[in-house]
């Protein structure tokens, strides 16, 4: 019988949440990786708030937070006007969000049957 239980690092449920600090505030986690795909998909910040559900003040401070916590900023902006505005990924923070995305799998990795053995301790309509 096997102990490998390999879909469920899929299931948010049974997913770690993996945030890096710095000191008080949240370098990267999953709502900052989330927001920095759906730009790089969008090629705006408010387009992608909508496509996340997240307010553009939300995102804009999301945003903020990231570019001031790394050592380089992880987005770029474009002021609107009539050839329209925009944000995009950099390069460093296509490397930062690759990097963080690895973290989370490895995490996944590690703790999935840790994780499958605590779901026991779920009450039944929780469970996955």
């Amino acid at each position: 019988m096997s102990t490998q239980h390999s879909d469920d690092h899929k299931d948010p449920a049974q997913a770690p949440r993996l945030r890096v600090l710095l000191g008080e505030v949240t370098a990267m986690g999953p709502g900052k990786a989330m927001l920095l795909d759906a730009i790089r998909d969008k090629g705006s910040i408010s387009a992608a708030a909508r496509s996340v559900g997240m307010s553009y003040r939300r995102a804009w401070d999301l945003v903020e937070t990231m570019n001031q916590s790394f050592r380089e900023p992880v987005i770029t902006t474009a002021k609107g006007g009539s050839g329209g505005g925009g944000a995009q990924i950099t390069e460093f923070g296509e490397t930062v969000l690759a990097r963080y995305r690895d973290m989370e799998r490895k995490a996944c990795e590690a703790l999935r049957d840790e994780l499958h053995a605590f779901a026991d301790f779920l009450a039944e309509d929780h469970k996955p």
